[in-house]
């Protein structure tokens, strides 16, 4: 089978129609002049979205380290916790059962 244009432009105006051929040439014709534009607009934009993100990253850097620190401070209690029970638990044991030592 061979292909031809004739069959590519049949399938094309029957699956988009010709609106949407319309706007698609449309398209082709107005992007040269859109292009800077957007261009233009969309650079302001980027960088604007460039230094938010850096400032969050910057920010969360801070938050994370604080974060840390917070939560070594609670594992380091939980463990002098831990060990001061021990201690009470030899204690208790050591005075009611004076003969193990």
């Amino acid at each position: 089978m061979t292909l031809k244009a004739e069959d590519l432009f049949e399938d094309m105006v029957d699956n988009l129609g010709v609106p949407g051929i319309a706007a698609g040439i449309g398209a082709l014709v107005l992007a040269p002049l859109l292009i800077p534009v957007v261009a233009g607009v969309g650079k302001p934009i980027a960088k604007a979205a460039i230094k938010g993100g850096i400032f969050a990253y910057e920010k969360s850097k801070g938050v994370l380290a604080e974060a840390g620190e917070a939560w070594e401070d609670i594992v380091a209690e939980a463990k002098a916790e831990l060990s001061e029970r021990q201690v009470n638990i030899a204690i208790e044991e050591a005075a009611t059962h004076p003969e193990v030592n």
